[in-house]
């Protein structure tokens, strides 16, 4: 598997804050439905609520 760091915002309240996410998987699209995964399931956020900037293979 393959590391992908992902980088963008979320919307926490008000404000909008800035992650850097490691994941580890197969391919871009799967890491990009990794990060909106977690942030849903560990802190509720919907999708539309996180903004993706970047994704490279680390």
């Amino acid at each position: 598997m393959k590391t992908f760091q992902v980088k963008g915002t979320f919307r926490a309240g008000v404000a909008w804050e800035k992650f850097t996410k490691d994941i580890e998987s197969q391919n871009e699209k799967n890491a990009l439905d990794k990060v909106y995964s977690v942030f849903g399931s560990k802190h509720g956020i919907k999708r539309n609520f996180v903004r993706i900037e970047s994704i490279k293979e680390a």
